[in-house]
């Protein structure tokens, strides 16, 4: 790729990480990128930010965002989607943590030396209740905070990688960081009563008929 044509799909790239907020969209767009522009997004957006920060600064960061999060799972309706939307993001921080801990030398539970087992195994069974994710939710990012202090106690080496099955080797800073942004990024999609009572309004406004002629 030269660098006239790499300029160019970086460019759209950039607008559609700044859309959706720099560093929330950072995991959409890398997920949706491949190769030079997903290497790029994850090094600016994840790494350098995450490389500037500090242990305790990152934790801190998981916890001013778990008390974002428990606030929007309690304005959460309970309806299908919503509790996907919250069984995703536990399943995602429980990965998540699982791969922290190999950064902290411990054996990855259930998958290859250098990390490559599913999310899906970590997601809470599908009949736990919308109060029982509320919790999970919380418990979930307690023990990610739990790690980054541990991270800060006994830090990996420099430079030292875990594998993301997505965006590749990710250094423990840049996990933190990813698992905050992800969290936030996709709490953004529960919906409250309220929220599901304009939609219904709007749909019954689009398929009302017209009054008949008098």
């Amino acid at each position: 790729m030269t660098k006239s044509s790499s300029n160019k799909t970086l460019v759209p790239a950039l607008i559609t990480v700044a859309g959706v907020g720099l560093a929330a969209g950072a995991a959409y767009l890398a997920r949706q990128r491949k190769g030079e522009v997903k290497e790029f997004v994850v090094s600016r957006v994840l790494e350098a930010p995450a490389g500037r920060s500090s242990y305790t600064d990152l934790g801190q960061g998981l916890e001013r965002g778990g008390i974002t999060l428990a606030g929007r799972a309690a304005r959460a309706a309970d309806t299908p989607a919503n509790r996907e939307v919250l069984s995703h993001i536990i399943g995602i921080e429980r990965w998540g943590q699982n791969r922290l801990r190999m950064a902290l030398g411990q054996r990855l539970h259930g998958s290859g030396p250098h990390g490559s087992d599913s999310y899906h195994a970590y997601r809470p069974a599908q009949d736990v209740t919308l109060g029982e994710l509320r919790d999970l939710l919380s418990q979930s990012r307690s023990g990610t905070v739990d790690l980054a202090r541990k991270l800060h106690a006994n830090p990996p080496e420099d430079g030292a990688t875990v594998n993301h099955n997505g965006l590749g080797p990710l250094t423990a800073k840049a996990w933190l960081r990813y698992l905050t942004q992800h969290a936030d990024l996709e709490s953004r999609r529960l919906r409250g009563e309220k929220d599901l009572g304009r939609a219904q309004e709007r749909a019954q406004e689009e398929v009302m008929p017209e009054a008949a002629p008098s």
